[in-house]
């Protein structure tokens, strides 16, 4: 396959008129524009098209009606396929706080089910280990300590998925489970009333990302910054929902300009992403949603309902200039797991999961695997 005449975005953060050429799954040459011959290959005219990575969504626990935590290698499938249709190629099954029992269930199917759209690259896990005064829509009956022989217990289940875990560091006070678990995975600190001290601490021990910026954990204050502090001065990255409801436009603005291409942008979708308005669930509470918004029954905000599309086309709209917001949606993430050689980028030798989007950021062709995905 080879694609001719895109604006090709690429490893440099830009967009330059390229052709790409597609084989055996992977990214096999990318040259000037008309350097390469077309023979007997299909051949995408991308001519007044942008081409990008396929987005990666480090965080979303679920859609069209399913949940990653559900334990059901069919929601897993449909999971999957919703997520191809809308532009991510890739995608971090998200599980809530639960019972060992349902986790390991989770856990289980989640290792075993078979991908026919979105690559799932790895599990995160948000919690158990979280504050119980910053637990949002998290199930409090289950939060618990944070220890190794959990993790360890949980990542073997799904086969050494593991490659994201968000903590509270003040439940884990010597700090002795980020230090063990940051030689594992990907340490993200959330749903924490950490102040500046104990977050530069828990990133001094081994912690790099920060889940959700801004919501579950304390607002950054002039004397107080707290966790959003600490994530600036430490180099960490962070993630943002971009739905409208979580972050206001400005302070999405404010964050891209602060943290540059450490911004990641996250769906956080729920079950209700792809479905009408009403009642579903999260992490066995009741969830109620009502034009996009969903919510908790005393209002708190429970997770989204957007894809990330539109997480990436709201962060532009916010005015965050395109080129970051592709980067915030396809190589921040991939690097925020340890994945930026292989996907969320379009280079030599990476996996073929490219988008080509129309001047208005519509979605013309969604490639996966070098494969046009129907």
């Amino acid at each position: 396959m080879i694609i001719k005449n895109a604006l090709v975005y690429t490893e440099d953060h830009k967009f330059e008129k390229k052709d790409v050429r597609i084989e055996d799954e992977r990214i096999a040459e990318i040259a000037e524009n008309g350097q390469i011959t077309a023979t007997d290959e299909d051949v995408i005219d991308g001519e007044g098209m942008y081409a990008i990575p396929g987005l990666v969504d480090i965080h979303t626990h679920g859609a069209v009606n399913a949940d990653a935590s559900d334990g059901d290698a069919d929601g897993l499938r449909r999971m999957s396929r919703y997520y191809a249709q809308r532009g991510v190629t890739s995608w971090c099954p998200t599980t809530m706080t639960l019972s060992e029992k349902s986790l390991l269930h989770a856990m289980h199917a989640i290792r075993d089910f078979e991908s026919d759209g979105a690559h799932c690259v790895g599990v995160h896990l948000e919690g158990p280990f979280l504050s119980y005064e910053k637990r949002g829509a998290q199930n409090a009956q289950y939060l618990q300590k944070p220890n190794m022989e959990e993790l360890e217990k949980l990542n073997e289940a799904c086969g050494g998925q593991v490659c994201m875990i968000t903590v509270a560091p003040e439940e884990d006070r010597d700090l002795a489970f980020i230090r063990q678990a940051s030689r594992l995975c990907t340490v993200s600190l959330g749903h924490s009333v950490a102040d500046y001290k104990m977050a530069q601490a828990a990133f001094e021990a081994g912690a790099t990302h920060v889940t959700h910026m801004f919501n579950g954990m304390n607002g950054i204050h002039h004397r107080k910054p707290g966790i959003i502090g600490a994530a600036f001065d430490a180099g960490a990255t962070v993630e943002l929902i971009c739905d409208g409801f979580h972050i206001h436009p400005s302070v999405v603005r404010m964050t891209a300009a602060l943290f540059g291409d450490r911004l990641n942008l996250i769906s956080d979708s729920m079950r209700c992403a792809g479905m009408p308005e009403g009642e579903y669930e999260l992490g066995g509470q009741p969830v109620w949603m009502k034009e996009g918004k969903a919510t908790l029954a005393d209002g708190t905000l429970a997770g989204s309902s957007i894809h990330l599309m539109d997480g990436l086309r709201n962060a532009v709209s916010f005015g965050v200039p395109l080129e970051q917001a592709v980067m915030a949606a396809t190589s921040a993430p991939a690097k925020a797991i340890g994945m930026e050689r292989e996907i969320g980028c379009i280079r030599t030798g990476a996996r073929a999961d490219l988008l080509i989007l129309d001047e208005h950021m519509e979605l013309e062709k969604v490639i996966i695997g070098g494969q046009i995905w129907q």
